[in-house]
């Protein structure tokens, strides 16, 4: 895993929970741990990742992920035995 994915999952798992975590930075680190992204209606994607399926909503027009949703990603790494 390259340190930029590295860095982006310690902010993940930070507490207090960050709230000004780049979407994009999420999205490259969900593609480095094997990831499959595709476009859904609106501003949703859906990752397959893990054997599982998730859809996510881009943040816009900021691109900061919202605290809830960095809370429910930091759950479904750690469910899947991914820690900084």
């Amino acid at each position: 895993m390259k340190r930029k994915h590295q860095k982006t999952l310690e902010r993940i798992f930070a507490r207090p929970v960050s709230g000004n975590i780049k979407w994009n930075d999420i999205e490259a680190l969900f593609v480095a741990l094997g990831a499959e992204i595709s476009e859904r209606e609106g501003a949703r994607i859906g990752v397959r990742l893990f054997g599982e399926r998730r859809v996510f909503h881009r943040p816009h027009p900021s691109p900061d992920t919202d605290k809830g949703a960095v809370t429910s990603i930091r759950n479904w790494l750690e469910e899947n035995g991914v820690t900084p």
